[in-house]
């Protein structure tokens, strides 16, 4: 009986995690979006919770996976709800920046329009790879075609999210100018390892 309890908890584990992340991923865009409107330059407090918010769910997605395959619980829920929730987690972070006007740049002076162009230009590239991808996944799949992920798909996940908690942390209590140095550099791998990996991915086979 103890067995039986034991199994259906962790058959329901991965699941149970990609949820939880779902609702991490709503909490932590809601903070970011709310941290403007308490009217400090710098809300460490909030960013912070955010920035810890971030961590966990990308704790369970590091998790869910490796305990689905090793206790053979995959589902088709996880599947597809599993890289749906990484998709909201990295490109709701980047478009939400965009719509606070983070990250600032301030020490830079930039015109207003080149503030605006570099973040959502960053947002949007983002977004567009990760629309044309995920369609060429379904096409390559729905003909029997392995579309899984590659390297270079792992790094960009990799520098995006160090990309994520660059800009939180920067906002939260850096206004020197080598943290705007060391954020536009990480802006720009983020757009080469996100334009180069989506290059890669077209160059796959689908038929």
């Amino acid at each position: 009986m103890e067995q039986q309890r034991l199994t259906g908890i962790v058959r329901h584990l991965p699941n149970a995690l990609t949820v939880a992340r779902l609702i991490m991923t709503v909490l932590f865009l809601g903070l970011i979006l709310y941290a403007p409107r308490t009217g400090q330059a710098k809300p460490a407090g909030i960013l912070m919770t955010a920035f810890a918010l971030f961590v966990l769910a990308g704790i369970t997605d590091i998790v869910d996976g490796p305990i689905a395959r090793r206790f053979n619980v995959t589902s088709r829920f996880g599947r597809v709800v599993d890289p749906l929730a990484d998709k909201v987690l990295v490109c709701g972070s980047f478009v939400c920046f965009a719509l606070v006007g983070q990250p600032l740049l301030a020490n830079f002076h930039l015109p207003e329009w080149l503030g605006h162009t570099i973040r959502w230009g960053t947002a949007l590239l983002l977004t567009g790879r990760e629309v044309i991808v995920q369609t060429l996944r379904h096409i390559a799949e729905a003909r029997g075609v392995p579309f899984g992920a590659v390297i270079s798909g792992k790094i960009k996940m990799f520098v995006q999210s160090f990309g994520i908690g660059t800009v939180l942390i920067g906002w939260a209590f850096v206004s020197r100018t080598w943290g705007d140095w060391f954020t536009l550099i990480t802006y720009l791998i983020v757009l080469g390892v996100t334009l180069y990996s989506g290059l890669e991915a077209l160059r796959r086979p689908i038929r």
